[in-house]
């Protein structure tokens, strides 16, 4: 995968990080239940994009 496609999909992992969160605070707390675990879910994927990204481009 070429560091522009992994840079771009990071992006959009952090806009979905930011509108998760944003969702999270104006829930009501049920729905709070069902949004965290897939935020949590986004975050790990967004934070080993980002080593993975680090790592290519240390290559380079």
């Amino acid at each position: 995968m070429s560091v522009r496609t992994l840079a771009q999909e990071l992006y959009a992992l952090e806009r979905k990080v930011e509108r998760l969160r944003h969702e999270l605070e104006q829930a009501p707390p049920p729905r709070k239940e069902e949004i965290d675990p897939g935020l949590l879910r986004t975050i790990a994927e967004r934070d080993r994009l980002r080593t993975v990204l680090r790592a290519k481009k240390a290559r380079t």
